[in-house]
């Protein structure tokens, strides 16, 4: 059995002209390189068989890993860099902030490159970029409440309750528990808004008073 079964005689030819050995070959091809002019590109930026389709996911053709190299970054930052839309050039230190969140190439969606970008472009330091990414937040609606640290979890249930960033007011565990019942979830703020704490706004809406009639009878008041 020969041990370039599977291969044409032309490809074995070309394959073996190019210095490849049939086990080399039949993992690049597994990978879904097909010449080995292209392997041989891949393996000049740094990307073996094992890896190269990670890199593929950033966006990336083998001679733009390849200029990113020459440009002295490295395969797995250059994909990162290729996820978020940038072109091969030199990255200086700044730049290497998304590499250092430490995200499996694998999960880097385009999403969550284009959240982590506005994050981190807006300031966000890059712990709590990472998580709202991690969360699957939009990189606009996260940044009123990334910028003041509070953590993504919270920031769902500060706006299940239907409050925008800049109103957030102590614990939201704390916010949550005095108005457990009292209200529909969705209209804490509303209320809040209103000027009413929890037994009042439940009495007012038991008389069928909504929150905006109730913030207009107390300024009468």
């Amino acid at each position: 059995m020969s041990s370039w079964e599977g291969f044409t005689q032309g490809e074995t030819r070309r394959w073996r002209r190019a210095g490849f050995e049939p086990e080399e070959a039949a993992a690049w091809r597994a990978a879904g390189v097909g010449s080995p002019g292209e392997a041989r590109l891949w393996g000049t930026a740094g990307a073996t068989p094992e890896t190269v389709l990670t890199w593929q996911r950033g966006g990336m053709t083998p001679r733009e890993a390849v200029r990113w190299r020459e440009h002295g970054v490295t395969a797995g930052e250059a994909a990162v860099r290729g996820l978020l839309g940038e072109r091969p050039h030199r990255v200086g230190a700044l730049g290497r902030l998304a590499v250092r969140l430490g995200v499996p190439l694998q999960e880097f969606t385009p999403e969550r490159a284009d959240a982590l970008r506005a994050l981190l472009r807006a300031g966000v330091p890059v712990e709590v970029a990472r998580a709202y990414a991690d969360a699957g937040w939009d990189g606009g609606e996260a940044g009123a409440w990334a910028r003041r640290g509070v953590p993504p979890a919270q920031a769902e249930l500060y706006r299940a309750m239907g409050f925008a960033a800049g109103e957030v007011r102590g614990s939201v565990m704390e916010v949550l528990a005095a108005w457990w019942g009292a209200v529909p979830l969705e209209e804490v703020a509303a209320w809040c808004a209103a000027g009413l704490g929890p037994e009042e706004a439940a009495a007012q809406r038991a008389a069928g008073a909504t929150a905006e009639q109730a913030a207009v009878l107390r300024a009468l008041q």
